[in-house]
């Protein structure tokens, strides 16, 4: 870790050294080691994506055939409900390494006069549960968000999710295929009957920030750079909330800001540790913040927030009530789930 850079934005490798371990780790490898239905859905930023290649990779060492679904490769906009179901299937073809093994494009076409969610259905049981016997599977599915800006409805995607848990009963082959969601946005937002749902079967990750016991792995890259790197780190901690991206942003500009010191520990008076990371997230993140706002996070958010006109009243309503420190009741309300989503709060 000493010689490292933090990591700000993007999913990091499995073996990354800046990755923090947190309880949703445990929960969602758990969740899917027993072959239950996950989903992992929060604001952006929140580490989503290195959760799932982080997991993946654990799984996959367990002899798990793993998968991902990135649904923005297959497209969201100038796309057919037939090639958004075709793309599907051709990822898992991909994803589960059938190249050469197996010729999808003469298989789908003997599939054509059956519907696009009896073709997924039958790509599911008739070639990934006979191509690996014995095999458990697990579809990752990432960036499921971005199903919002299709101009079809996709219900049938997630009753197919939902159809997958059901036959469990009836064929006991399907104990052994697994599917993760991940993206931002609320069940409601993916799903717009709620009688056909997959999510009251599912189980709910909870991703929370960073507490300061979980970050010793941001520590480590300090203690060469600062002295009383523990004690600065509780005070990152302080402004960030544990976001991790915020977190790791920080960290990256003390790392920065101390390059002059090669070999040479920053000394901070003790107690004037709170003092000097105020001055640094001031300077290096909040003054003239659209400029530093590199990778781009708080433009994103306010462009976010801006974009909701019809509820924008409301919702910055809730966000002065909560500035005043004032208690605000959770009612699940469209106003709350964008302002959790934003990133701007947690429950």
């Amino acid at each position: 870790m000493i010689d490292s850079d933090y990591q700000i934005g993007g999913s990091l490798a499995q073996d990354a050294p800046t990755y923090v371990v947190r309880k949703a780790d445990s929960d969602l490898y758990s969740q899917l080691q027993k072959g239950n239905f996950c989903y992992v859905l929060n604001s952006r930023q929140m580490g989503k994506s290195s959760l799932l290649v982080r997991t993946r990779y654990r799984l996959q060492q367990e002899g798990f055939q793993c998968a991902t679904l990135d649904m923005t490769r297959i497209g969201s906009e100038m796309i057919t409900s037939q090639q958004w179901y075709k793309g599907i299937a051709s990822e898992l073809w991909r994803g589960f390494n059938l190249l050469g093994k197996f010729n999808l494009k003469n298989w789908w076409k003997e599939e054509e006069d059956i519907s696009m969610i009896q073709r997924l259905s039958n790509f599911i049981e008739d070639i990934l549960l006979t191509k690996f016997p014995e095999k458990k599977l697990i579809v990752f599915v990432d960036e499921i968000d971005s199903i919002l800006s299709l101009n079809f409805k996709v219900d049938d995607f997630f009753a197919f999710i939902r159809f997958c848990y059901n036959q469990r009963a009836i064929n006991p082959e399907y104990n052994r295929i697994s599917f993760a969601l991940f993206g931002v946005a609320t069940p409601s937002d993916l799903i717009s009957d709620r009688s056909r749902t997959p999510f009251n079967i599912g189980k709910a990750i909870e991703l929370e920030g960073f507490t300061f016991n979980e970050v010793q792995p941001l520590i480590q890259g300090l203690e060469h750079k600062v002295s009383n790197a523990t004690t600065v780190m509780r005070e990152i901690i302080k402004w960030t909330g544990g976001q991790p991206f915020l977190t790791q942003k920080i960290c990256q500009c003390i790392l920065d800001s101390t390059q002059k010191s090669i070999n040479q520990t920053l000394t901070i008076p003790p107690g004037t540790e709170g003092f000097w990371v105020e001055s640094l997230v001031r300077s290096r993140m909040i003054h003239k913040w659209e400029s530093q706002d590199e990778p781009e996070h708080l433009r994103t958010i306010r462009n976010r927030i801006e974009s909701n006109q019809e509820h924008l009243g409301r919702i910055l309503g809730i966000y002065q009530d909560i500035l005043k420190g004032l208690d605000v009741q959770i009612d699940d309300s469209k106003e709350q789930s964008e302002l959790i989503l934003s990133g701007l709060v947690v429950k």
